[in-house]
């Protein structure tokens, strides 16, 4: 979510509270490690909870649409890589960027109704 939807969330609910108090309080929880900060391409920065589980993001290069993802393979993959080039993973992100098939795809209705 970003910094913005929060802004308009706490607006819609009646909240008497600016934006840049937004962005000041999301530091601050990200500084204390309650919240992480993404910057996926094409888009403004997005916080979540930190909930103390690793896990990955697949982004679509259309919509904008973020999955989450955890996958075992990987993640034993990337220490095997590490323990070969004599390093020992502290912290890692790994984003993946595609186009996604959902039907309902916002992006895809807008690229098929520019066709027609």
């Amino acid at each position: 979510m970003s910094a913005e939807d929060i802004y308009k969330h706490l607006l819609e609910s009646h909240e008497d509270i600016g934006l840049a108090t937004v962005y000041r309080v999301l530091t601050q929880f990200e500084a204390a490690g309650l919240v992480t900060r993404h910057h996926f391409e094409g888009t403004t920065a997005v916080f979540e909870l930190n909930e103390g589980q690793h896990h990955d993001h697949i982004v679509c290069l259309d919509c904008g649409k973020v999955e989450e993802f955890m996958d075992a393979g990987i993640e034993e993959r990337q220490r095997t890589v590490a323990n070969k080039l004599q390093f020992e993973i502290q912290d890692h992100s790994m984003i993946l960027y595609g186009r996604c098939k959902r039907q309902n795809c916002p992006s895809r209705d807008r690229e098929t109704r520019g066709r027609g």
